[in-house]
């Protein structure tokens, strides 16, 4: 039997540097995006703040494109989509809207799918593991 040791002192996922664009550039060189994961807790605030319910059915409804923006918003670190100095650069109000208008629509992929896979929701990975689970191999490790 093990023991607790693994999940009261489990890995820290680093936060990852990554280039979403060549278009943003400083000495010739594209820099780096810097995002962290996003934890189950935060996922969940978000998803309740962008859940409404309708008020004549009561059915309540995810707002997914808002959701999304957010999620992505709130895990970049570098760029700082707080700085004042950036949002006014792009003539906007907030992070989300700041990630907007600074990205392409294929940017925005790039950086979704990068924050994804650091906060785990690699679905080929996850699926294979969770396969050989279900197979009784042992071998699986979900990170």
């Amino acid at each position: 039997m093990s023991s607790l040791n693994a999940f009261l002192h489990p890995k820290k996922v680093e936060n990852r540097k990554i280039v979403v664009s060549s278009r943003f550039v400083e000495d010739g060189k594209p820099v780096a995006w810097e995002i962290r994961p996003i934890t189950e807790k935060e996922n969940s605030q978000l998803e309740k703040k962008y859940t409404m319910a309708n008020r004549k059915t009561g059915v309540e409804r995810l707002d997914r494109d808002a959701y999304a923006h957010a999620l992505v918003a709130a895990a970049v670190v570098f760029p700082d989509l707080t700085n004042t100095e950036l949002q006014k650069g792009y003539n906007v109000l907030g992070e989300v809207n700041l990630l907007k208008e600074m990205l392409t629509i294929g940017e925005f992929a790039v950086l979704s799918e990068a924050i994804s896979e650091l906060s785990g929701l690699d679905r080929n990975d996850i699926n294979e593991q969770m396969e050989d689970v279900k197979n009784g191999s042992g071998r699986a490790t979900l990170s």
